[in-house]
């Protein structure tokens, strides 16, 4: 089976115009972080074609006419097959992976593996990235960091650190955490889990099945409730069902509920930056 994502031709320019990046276009850790940080900022994390019962087509073509010509996001798979093609046409080497998503689980295996994350590799460079545009939660990256055990990172006012933990396989267990503050303010923060991976690279065929199973599954969150996230430099909005919240750069955190369909239309379209496509109903 062809790797379609690496076979087919790639518009780097509107996808560079679309994400506002005007820097160099060099395969070196800056161009790197600079472009993982433009794309957190400029393409919305969204759920609305799972949400209307489509799986979201992750074919080139189609990830470029939806998150780059149009007024959308999408999820991880989206996010990071998009980035990923970006990152192979600046001159990057990306090793596509798989991650359990332990946010509020009790232990790293209670979930399956159902994050895409990207392990990206800079010429001449021997030290590798972890990177990741599709995480759609406050404790995601927003630059990328590297693979390195033990140090905290502090990504354009994030801090994120990656640990070991012991598993069963034959691979290091690796996981990403967040420092979050209290949000009462008394007392300091703590270190959060968002997700575990090992560096084994999958396929295209592999996010087929993941990405159908996320967005048809009824059991699968984002195949029954809307969930859209924004980020600004100072901002980032979490629409999740029909709460809204919105987290400060300073730590302050408002809440409320959205009670009518027009609203939440309205706000995706003026907040987040998101046309809601027919046939789409927010607020059950």
């Amino acid at each position: 089976m062809p790797d379609i994502a690496r076979t087919t031709s790639f518009d780097l320019d509107a996808y560079l115009k679309r994400i506002g990046w005007e820097g160099e276009r060099r395969a070196d850790a800056a161009t790197l972080r600079g472009v993982h940080l433009a794309h957190a900022w400029a393409i919305p994390f969204e759920n609305l074609d799972p949400l209307r019962g489509r799986a979201p087509s992750l074919e080139p073509a189609a990830l470029t006419d939806k998150l780059v010509h149009s007024r959308r996001g999408g999820y991880c798979y989206e996010h990071n097959t998009l980035f990923a093609r970006a990152l192979e046409e600046l001159g990057f080497g990306v090793t596509r992976l798989t991650a359990r998503v332990v946010v509020g689980a009790d232990t790293l295996t209670d979930r399956p593996r159902t994050h895409m994350a990207l392990l990206v590799h800079a010429p001449g460079d021997p030290q590798p990235y972890l990177a990741d545009v599709g995480f759609g939660a406050i404790g995601a990256l927003l630059e990328p960091v590297p693979l390195i055990a033990d140090t905290e990172f502090h990504d354009a006012g994030r801090r994120h650190r990656l640990v070991h933990a012991p598993h069963r396989g034959p691979l290091e267990l690796w996981v990403l955490e967040a420092y979050q503050e209290r949000r009462d303010g008394a007392g300091p923060g703590s270190w959060a889990a968002q997700y575990a991976f090992t560096v084994e690279p999958f396929e295209a065929s592999d996010y087929e099945v993941i990405n159908w199973y996320i967005a048809t599954s009824p059991r699968s969150p984002f195949s029954r409730r809307p969930y859209a996230q924004s980020l600004t430099p100072g901002r980032h909005l979490l629409l999740d069902g029909r709460v809204l919240t919105e987290t400060r750069a300073d730590g302050t955190v408002t809440q409320r509920e959205l009670t009518h369909e027009e609203e939440a239309r309205r706000i995706l379209d003026e907040d987040f930056g998101i046309t809601v496509p027919d046939g789409v109903t927010l607020l059950e």
